[in-house]
């Protein structure tokens, strides 16, 4: 039995929709991350029950954090994307955890450098806040360890090509790690949104929506690219139609970026049918209802979609491209500076 419910919110599910497509399903996934990053801190006397944890977020990590402060009796301060929606903002509220959200945006940079400035001027104010450093800080990896052993046990010894979000790069890049470690024939396919500097796609704009949660507008320090074997990028119009047949399809109500990972596992199922390959579903659908899933009618027929294929960065453009990064490093524009690097004050 759990002690607590982030255990049980935090463990995914594997399930198999086809032969060889494997869907890792999270109800929320950096429930792991946030947990074992934040018991970890407890465990090495860097922050003490009581103290406050401070860090930034979209909406998924806000919620995640907010739960482990709550199972380790701690204080969560958030400042929050203009995307927080209101049933993460109503939860967070009852959980004890203080948003500061920001004003609203269409431009994602500006978003996301409002809320580092915020974070920096709140650790000048008081530098016993803990900043957690969800985009920089390797902690956040030690979480996916329990899941690589679950997806180790799970599939044995097949030849693995695991598809998810890049994001803060501790998910997709932290289990592939742990994967590789017994076998190190894993791959790893990133799935990145249009206009994100992670892996050079900064110059193209996509039109509807940049994907919330797995690219980013500033470098992440937390993303290794040598680990990515291969990125697909995909706009909001490909995602779409990629969530909508997966719930049509296989009855799994998953997010928009899930949407874009399991194109991207398809496709490269296709191309090399024998691996096995594992999407990761990092969340639920449930805040995409009105942006997404009510306008099911407009999906296309994935059969129809295919990548632009690319090389490196030249030239990716929507709806969908596709690049065999093979483990080449970060792009300029993702390489992060020391003063972003740098750790909090702690005891």
């Amino acid at each position: 039995m759990d002690d607590h419910v982030s255990q049980a919110v935090g463990r995914p599910d594997l399930v198999r929709l086809d032969e060889r497509l494997i869907c890792l399903r999270f109800e929320t996934m950096k429930v792991l991350s946030a947990d074992a990053a934040v018991a970890h801190l407890l465990s090495t006397g860097a922050v003490r029950r009581g103290d406050t944890l401070l860090d930034s977020s979209s909406g998924i990590y806000a919620y995640a954090l907010a739960l482990a402060c709550h199972r380790h009796g701690l204080r969560c301060h958030i400042v929050g994307s203009t995307t927080v929606d209101a049933a993460v903002r109503t939860q967070l509220a009852v959980l004890g955890a203080h948003l500061e959200q920001m004003p609203p945006s269409a431009d994602l940079k500006l978003d996301q450098n409002r809320r580092v400035a915020r974070i920096r001027a709140l650790l000048a104010q008081d530098p016993r806040l803990h900043w957690m450093r969800q985009y920089h800080d390797e902690v956040h990896h030690l979480g996916y360890r329990s899941v690589a052993r679950t997806v180790a046990a799970e599939l044995g010894n097949q030849a693995l090509t695991l598809v998810g979000g890049v994001g803060s790069g501790a998910s997709t890049g932290a289990l592939a790690g742990y994967l590789r470690r017994d076998a190190p024939g894993t791959r790893l396919v990133g799935v990145q949104p249009f206009g994100s500097v992670t892996f050079g796609s900064e110059h193209v704009s996509d039109p509807e929506i940049i994907i919330a949660g797995i690219g980013s507008s500033i470098p992440f320090g937390n993303v290794v690219h040598s680990r990515y074997d291969v990125v697909h990028w995909t706009g909001f119009a490909a995602a779409l139609s990629g969530s909508v047949d997966l719930l049509r399809r296989h009855a799994v109500f998953a997010g928009l970026s899930t949407g874009a990972a399991y194109l991207a596992a398809r496709w490269e199922r296709r191309r090399d049918p024998g691996r096995t390959v594992v999407v990761i579903a990092a969340d639920t659908g449930h805040r995409y209802v009105d942006t997404v899933f009510a306008r099911h009618d407009e999906a296309l027929p994935i059969e129809s979609l295919a990548p632009h294929e690319v090389t490196g960065t030249d030239g990716p453009a929507l709806p969908w491209s596709r690049t065999e990064w093979a483990g080449a490093p970060a792009p300029p524009a993702a390489r992060v500076s020391p003063e972003d690097t740098v750790a909090p004050v702690t005891r």
